[in-house]
């Protein structure tokens, strides 16, 4: 069967690709560019996945890929103005239009290098169009073809924005496992 993609609706679907195994455990839940710095550094444990849940009830805060209905990945998707991108001053912003941002895809392990992150970033971008937005971004590191450390590799890689459509748009002070982090964009009017 092939991936489908479609926006992130079920709490536990998402606990499955961003939640901790064991569900004190202090772990990202991908709220590092959801919410304000001070919020996420303040969350412990249950109260981060419950953030989720509270930001699920306002519309699905990403997309996640199926595999003959089993969940295999996520890519984090949002308005910017949404983000901590809204004011992060190591990515710029190329003009005011009311863009949207994907900033982490991750594939579960057993199923990766199987096209997932490429299902993700088109499922990310259909979503963004599909809920109006006028432009979406990614920024991803600039590796040029060298191995990202899979810790680090959640931002995804301009190889792979490229491959979706995307075009660079700027060039950023941020610097991820040692690599250029670079702002691509794909026009969705």
């Amino acid at each position: 069967m092939a991936i489908q993609v479609r926006p992130a609706t079920v709490f536990d679907d998402i606990r499955t690709m961003v939640g901790p195994k064991k569900p004190t455990s202090n772990v990202c839940w991908c709220l590092g560019y959801r919410i304000p710095g001070t919020e996420n550094r303040g969350l412990r444990g249950v109260a981060r996945g419950e953030r989720v849940r509270e930001l699920l009830s306002a519309g699905p805060p990403g997309v996640l890929a199926y595999d003959s209905g089993e969940v295999v990945g996520w890519a984090a998707v949002h308005p910017r103005a949404d983000t901590s991108f809204a004011t992060n001053r190591k990515i710029p912003h190329v003009d005011e239009k009311d863009v949207w941002s994907v900033w982490c895809i991750r594939v579960r392990p057993g199923f990766r290098g199987r096209g997932i992150s490429h299902a993700l970033l088109d499922g990310a971008v259909r979503f963004a169009r599909e809920s109006g937005a006028p432009a979406i971004e990614g920024y991803p590191v600039d590796n040029r073809g060298a191995r990202v450390d899979l810790t680090m590799a959640y931002v995804g890689t301009r190889a792979l924005f490229e491959r979706a459509g995307f075009v660079h748009a700027a060039d950023t002070t941020s610097v991820l496992n040692g690599f250029p982090r670079v702002l691509m964009r794909r026009d969705l009017s």
